[in-house]
């Protein structure tokens, strides 16, 4: 039984102590280097008498803060990424509602913690590592034996479309499942090298880390500046042999728009790559399966209050360029629920639409600090009176297609009234991502106004964008409004801001 996620550390450390474990644009660290700084950090917090405590690491993205959030957790605490570039109203916010028992930060950004934060925190920041004696370790790890699996490992904060912050709060235990879930099902090994995309404030970052963590693949954080340059990004997993990639969709179509396979040949680098976060358009799928034919494609979905995922489907058939991608099937030791407006459940015989709503291990145990939202989100399943089952409900609307597999439709709260019929946006999106010229689409509903608006990047004219929307669309669908871009924007996880786009309307 593993009752703290780090006992994978202390394993990967001595059966592959001298192989790359954790590499970023100035630091690469064996796995064994790696566990020597954590245990260093690891005793410094232990000192301070801290357990089950919150922890914020305040640092840029890199193999230093992975190293304060593996010591974090070594310790038998909790850990919550800053990331360095948030704003400082976000970081206050978040700070707010932690209340961190301590900061981690490195000593170049101490002047820079300080002029954010308003509170006097403890803080304290990383140091060379110091080999700890006989007796610190094993104080240290009499700590480490009392954790629980149910304890927390971390704390996100996501804000959702509401931009208040919530954190998330993700046991040790779900994260096991989780990947020794990932790892079965998509066949990692320690010859994997994974090449990291997700901030580590963003749940897609947990299946890198700890893929990683778990079998002794190396993990290559990118750097972030790479993502504006197609080929030189293609360059850098050939250079590092990095095979597999689980990155947002958007940073899959960034690629595929610019076409930048058909000038670099990637057939015998990449091996598994993985998406996860918004749809994948299959226009886009295709490309990537036209020029990487051999790999494994998989869509995984989730959002963050479920351990990063909770179906998946391994891409098996051809699609055409206008059909939906199935989120697929429950992973292993998830229960997913299709409850219709009555909490009824929908089944893939019935059919019809209706919230996903998930149970299982991979649950968050809810809000930190928020015990309404918490409420309202995690809930006793309608179906079971018998005793307490909580599920969690996602806001998001799936239906089943023939084969079983589940579609997802929209958010509960992209789900619009509109000329006296029942409109999922996503439907509108999804038809008009098929059309070639088009790159990127976000379609938003105008409720003052009772308008379908849509965004677009693409190189086409607006005349033009009307008519082919018009030969795939139902009239009662199309959008009122278009409005061209230029580039559309995206938000610090890689996806398309909706928030911003609707302050446009």
């Amino acid at each position: 039984m593993i009752n703290n996620i780090t006992t994978w550390l202390d394993e990967v450390a001595e059966r592959f102590p001298d192989k790359t474990g954790y590499a970023d644009e100035e630091k690469t660290l064996s796995f064994s280097q790696m566990r020597n700084a954590v245990i260093s950090t690891a005793y410094r917090i232990y000192e301070r008498g801290l357990f089950k405590k919150p922890v914020a690491v305040f640092m840029e993205k890199g193999v230093d803060a992975l190293s304060a959030m593996f010591a974090t957790a070594y310790s038998g605490n909790f850990y919550t990424p800053i990331d360095i570039h948030m704003p400082a109203a976000r970081v206050q916010k978040i700070l707010e509602i932690l209340q961190p028992a301590l900061i981690i930060t490195k000593d170049a950004l101490l002047e820079q913690w300080q002029a954010t934060a308003t509170d006097d925190i403890p803080c304290i920041t990383l140091q060379e590592p110091a080999a700890l004696s006989d007796a610190q370790m094993q104080a240290l790890l009499a700590q480490r034996e009392r954790c629980c699996d149910t304890d927390l490992l971390y704390v996100l904060f996501t804000s959702g479309s509401t931009g208040t912050p919530k954190g998330v709060t993700i046991c040790h235990q779900s994260v096991v499942d989780y990947i020794d879930f990932i790892v079965k099902t998509f066949g990692f090994t320690e010859k994997d090298s994974l090449g990291n995309q997700a901030p580590f404030y963003f749940d897609n970052s947990i299946l890198d880390i700890y893929t990683s963590l778990k079998t002794g693949a190396s993990l290559y954080i990118i750097p972030e500046k790479l993502f504006a340059w197609p080929i030189p990004l293609l360059e850098y997993l050939e250079q590092n042999h990095i095979n597999c990639i689980f990155w947002v969709p958007t940073a899959l179509i960034f690629l595929s728009k610019l076409r930048a396979l058909k000038s670099k040949d990637m057939s015998g680098v990449l091996t598994k790559i993985l998406f996860c976060g918004e749809v994948m358009p299959n226009k886009h799928l295709n490309y990537w399966r036209k020029y990487i034919p051999d790999a494994l494609y998989a869509n995984l979905y989730g959002p963050t209050e479920i351990t990063d995922a909770c179906t998946y489907y391994i891409v098996d058939r051809e699609f055409s360029d206008e059909e939906p991608l199935p989120i697929g099937i429950p992973m292993k030791n998830t229960d997913i629920l299709v409850l219709n407006e009555k909490d009824e459940l929908v089944t893939d015989e019935a059919g019809g639409s209706g919230e996903l709503c998930v149970r299982g291990t991979s649950l968050s145990k809810g809000y930190y600090r928020n015990p309404e939202k918490t409420q309202a989100a995690f809930v006793q399943n309608p179906l079971n009176q018998a005793y307490p089952e909580v599920i969690y409900r996602t806001g998001d609307v799936v239906k089943y297609n023939d084969r079983g597999e589940i579609l997802y439709l929209s958010r509960k709260d992209f789900q619009i009234k509109h000329l006296g019929y029942r409109i999922e946006l996503g439907e509108i999106e999804t038809a008009v991502s098929s059309i070639p010229e088009i790159s990127l689409n976000c379609c938003l509903y105008d409720d003052k106004r009772d308008k379908l608006v849509l965004f677009i990047e693409g190189d086409m004219q607006l005349e033009e964008i009307q008519n082919r929307i018009s030969s795939i669309i139902p009239e009662y669908m199309q959008p009122n409004r278009l409005i061209c871009m230029e580039k559309m924007p995206l938000n610090a996880n890689g996806k398309i801001d909706r928030v911003a786009l609707k302050q446009m309307i």
